[in-house]
């Protein structure tokens, strides 16, 4: 018997055999697998995706990222045997397939092997495709985890074989429950258990939650992008600087891109650009279009893990910032912030994004913010023409009349 779920967001409560769909950028993968008994056998709850690249026809190399998992089955996940040990298999649609398998030994359980299966026929998802056929790629494991642990690793995680990338992230599993009980004492990787003492981050007491956080230097400027089946479909290049406020603790985190992870999605009327990196379990930009002809970032998800080890989790899917034209890309190049909650804030530096169609790889015709700031400035210097006039007449007036009444004194 297999119970499952797809959940939006961490730390949501376990509803067995219901499938819910959260906002793009905030899948997550959730199976509870049972046995005769009705008793849980093995629970995992993880994030992934998947980058692939393959060779065309014509001689040139493409590649797929594949992070909009919102059709995934789980058939053939089993919880083992006397023959055979627990296995995790999960289907996205009828083109990829991905199995976990597990073993036992006296007082621990292994992750043993790791396989992933696409099919280069689907022209859909593959176009042009040189090589055709069901193709897999097979990584051994291994992975030693203490009975009735539950293995945890919010980091991230990647494995790279021939020509497939799979990072995954927020990942809990545990094979060979005990008791029909999912576990509650934790065996970390080794991400996790460094992340809270090399967080990059300098905490500052202050008075107040509002008070504004002592300056930091300004942030590499880093460059990110989205691909699909038809090439680069998402550009952004930016410096960012993250405020966040807990406890009435400001902390100011400046993202590196050297050691940033960046993957995404492209769809008609959304875009999702999403930053991770040792300390960052997510940092998602939504992109969305607006009355046909414009675009704007829309919504923002944060979560990350702060100097004293607690996690850090803010969303707003109400924004209305970086406002361009489609066909061309939004441009800044002074500071901005982004405003995401009163505790959570955004500093962008020389910041240029475009979400959407994007041609050959390159940036559109840039809207530069300084036009926002003259489309403000026009009206305020026509009323206050308009005021100096009214007043030069007035003056003419008085002046008019004054002569006006001295003509009849002398009269």
């Amino acid at each position: 018997m297999v119970c499952f779920r797809l959940s939006p967001v961490p730390g949501s409560g376990l509803v067995v055999l219901c499938l819910i769909l959260g906002a793009i950028s905030s899948y997550a993968l959730e199976l509870n697998l049972t046995n005769s008994k009705n008793a849980t056998c093995l629970y995992a709850k993880w994030r992934m995706n998947f980058t692939i690249g393959y060779e065309t026809t014509s001689k040139s190399n493409k590649t797929v990222t594949i992070s909009d998992l919102g059709n995934a089955t789980y058939n053939g996940s089993i919880c083992g045997d006397d023959q055979n040990g627990p296995k995790i298999e999960v289907q996205f649609g009828s083109v990829f397939s991905w199995t976990v398998n597990f073993t036992k030994e006296k007082s621990t359980y292994l992750i043993e092997s790791i396989s992933f299966s696409y099919d280069t026929n689907d022209s859909t998802t593959f176009p042009d495709a040189k090589k055709k056929g069901i193709l897999t790629v097979h990584e051994p494991v291994a992975f030693r985890i203490p009975l009735n642990d539950i293995f945890r690793c919010n980091s991230m995680l990647t494995a790279e074989k021939k020509d497939v990338i799979q990072h995954y992230w927020d990942v809990h599993v545990q094979a060979f429950v005990q008791n029909g009980t999912v576990s509650t004492k934790e065996f970390l990787c080794d991400k996790d258990k460094t992340s809270t003492t090399v967080v990059p981050v300098t905490p500052t007491t202050l008075p107040s939650p509002t008070t504004t956080p002592a300056q930091k230097e300004k942030p590499e400027i880093g460059s990110y992008s989205v691909n699909n089946t038809n090439g680069t479909c998402l550009l952004a290049t930016m410096g960012l600087q993250l405020n966040m406020t807990q406890d009435k603790v400001v902390t100011v985190i400046n993202i590196k891109p050297n050691t940033t992870h960046f993957t995404g999605s492209c769809h008609s009327q959304t875009a999702l650009l999403r930053l991770n990196g040792s300390n960052i379990k997510y940092l998602d930009f939504v992109f969305a279009v607006k009355n046909e002809n414009r675009f704007y970032l829309k919504e923002v998800n944060v979560s990350m893990y702060l100097v004293n080890g607690s996690v850090f989790s803010i969303a707003n899917n109400n924004l209305s910032y970086w406002d361009a034209p489609l066909g061309s890309s939004y441009m800044c190049n002074k500071e901005q912030t982004v405003s995401v909650s009163g505790a959570f804030q955004i500093n962008t530096f020389y910041l240029r994004v475009q979400p959407f169609n994007v041609i050959e790889g390159k940036y559109s015709t840039a809207q530069d913010c300084s036009a926002d700031e003259d489309n403000f400035l026009v009206p305020i210097a026509v009323g206050a023409a308009l005021a100096g006039v009214l007043i030069l007449v007035l003056l003419i007036y008085l002046i008019g009349l004054k002569h006006h009444h001295t003509g009849y004194e002398q009269f």
